[in-house]
């Protein structure tokens, strides 16, 4: 099996503590911010913490139709989690899965960096396109910047 990853590094005004939780909110927030790319993601199974899984509806901005992912480790203390995409054709019936790796890093200005590590666990010699890791990380970066947008919206929650 190879891999192939991609880096996503947001730098934002915010702590990292108020990121860390606009991005566990990611599953509510998403589908109004960017409806385009998240139809719908409804959890299946779970309360939210290690081991939930949902199922990801995609809108028309996006090739795919859905996709289902675990919730990995939750690390409260380094502002850190991680979960994997385990099902759907977002696999691209190349992939076994796509695991995800994010943590807030405080920056000296006093707000943060969002760091998100994608990795494709490919079945074999074959790879994600450069397209598709290009589209994938503009989507993600687009994605967090409205996410950010809405949290400066609604202070009262963030």
């Amino acid at each position: 099996m190879s891999t192939v990853s991609i880096e996503v590094e947001v730098t934002s005004p915010f702590s990292r503590e108020t990121v860390f939780k606009v991005f566990n909110d990611f599953h509510i927030i998403a589908p109004k911010v960017n409806p385009e790319f998240f139809k719908s993601i409804e959890t299946i199974e779970g309360d939210g913490g290690v081991g939930t899984i949902r199922l990801f509806t995609f809108g028309d901005g996006v090739p795919f139709t859905s996709e289902k992912y675990k919730q990995g480790a939750i690390d409260l203390n380094n502002f850190s989690n991680n979960y994997t995409f385990f099902e759907g054709d977002n696999l691209m019936g190349i992939l076994d899965s796509i695991d995800h790796h994010v943590q807030i890093i405080p920056s000296a200005d006093g707000g943060s960096v969002f760091n998100q590590r994608v990795i494709y666990n490919c079945k074999g010699d074959a790879k994600p396109s450069a397209e598709t890791l290009n589209f994938e990380k503009e989507l993600y970066e687009k994605t967090y910047k409205a996410i950010e947008a809405y949290a400066v919206a609604h202070p009262e929650t963030y």
